[in-house]
C-alpha cells in the first residue's frame, strides 16, 4: 500500500471515529457483517494475513472485506485504537438500535442487566445473548453497553441482538423474573413467553427498585457455601433452562 493510501485509511477513520464503534479485531469485524452492520472503514496491519483468516473461518465474507479492508503500519493501527487486536484487524461500525419487539411478538426473554459494573461481563452476556436467541440485553445504571470494552469481550454480536440502556422505569412490559439467592429454585419455575430475567450487579445484587418491579425471585441451584457464580455464567444457566424446555 502506498503512503497515500494510508493516509486516506487514516482520514477516513477519522471521520467516523466520533460516532462509530469500534469493532477490535477480525471475529468482531465478521460478526457484525454478518449481521448487517454498517461498516465505512476496516484496517489491517496485514490485509493478506486477513483475507486468508476471512477464507478460513468467514468464506461469506471474503468478497466483502476483500473490497473493504485498506492495510496500514503496525505503528498507525497502535495511534488509532487503544489497545490493538492480535488478529491486526479493526474497524468502525455506524451504531443503529434495533426496535425491541412488543411483548405480544416477543416468545424469547429479554436479559436485564441491573447497574453492571463491569464491561467485560456485559460483552459477554451480549455474546451469549446472541448466541442463544434472546430478544435482546437491557442495561440500567450508568456503564455504556456500547462501551469499546464491552463491545469486544462481544465479538461483536451486539449488532446481533438488541442492546439498550434503560432505567427501571423505562423497562418493557412482560413478567419480570429477578434472580435472588432467596428465590424458587430454577428448575421448578417455566419461563413464559416474552419474560424479563433480571441479574443483579456482581458486587451488590439487584437493586431495591429492580425487586419492586420484579413479578418473582428465581435461584440458581448451588452447591452450599458457594457465595455466587460469575454473572456470565448466571445468565447463561438461565437461558439455557429456557432453550431446555420442552417444545
Amino acid at each position: 500500500m502506498t503512503g497515500e493510501t494510508a493516509e486516506t485509511a487514516e482520514s477516513r477513520w477519522a471521520r467516523y471515529a466520533e460516532q462509530g464503534v469500534l469493532l477490535d479485531g477480525f471475529h468482531a469485524l465478521k460478526h457484525a457483517l454478518r449481521f448487517g452492520a454498517r461498516v465505512p472503514v476496516a484496517l489491517a496491519t496485514d490485509r493478506r494475513a486477513a483475507l486468508a483468516l476471512a477464507a478460513e473461518l468467514a468464506p461469506d465474507l471474503t468478497g466483502v472485506l476483500d473490497g473493504l479492508l485498506r492495510e496500514v503500519s503496525v505503528s498507525t493501527l497502535g495511534a488509532l485504537v487503544p489497545r490493538a487486536h492480535p488478529t491486526g484487524v479493526a474497524a468502525l461500525a455506524v451504531p443503529e438500535t434495533t426496535a425491541l419487539p412488543a411483548a405480544p411478538e416477543r416468545e424469547a426473554p429479554l436479559v436485564v442487566l441491573d447497574n453492571p459494573r463491569n464491561l467485560g461481563n456485559v460483552g459477554a452476556v451480549v455474546r451469549l445473548a446472541a448466541g442463544a436467541g434472546a430478544a435482546g440485553v437491557l442495561t440500567t445504571g450508568d456503564l455504556d453497553p456500547w462501551h469499546p470494552a464491552a463491545v469486544r469481550a462481544g465479538a461483536g454480536l451486539h449488532f446481533a441482538t438488541s442492546v439498550e440502556r434503560r432505567p427501571v422505569a423505562g423497562l418493557p412490559d412482560g413478567p419480570l423474573l429477578a434472580f435472588d439467592p432467596e428465590g424458587a429454585d430454577l428448575r421448578t419455575v417455566e419461563v413464559p413467553a416474552g419474560a424479563l430475567l433480571a441479574f443483579g450487579s456482581e458486587r451488590h445484587g439487584l437493586s431495591p427498585q429492580m425487586r419492586a418491579r420484579a413479578d418473582s425471585l428465581v435461584a440458581l441451584p448451588m452447591r452450599p457455601q458457594v457465595s455466587s457464580y460469575n454473572l456470565a455464567t448466571s445468565v447463561a444457566m438461565a437461558l439455557y433452562h429456557w432453550l431446555a424446555r420442552p417444545s
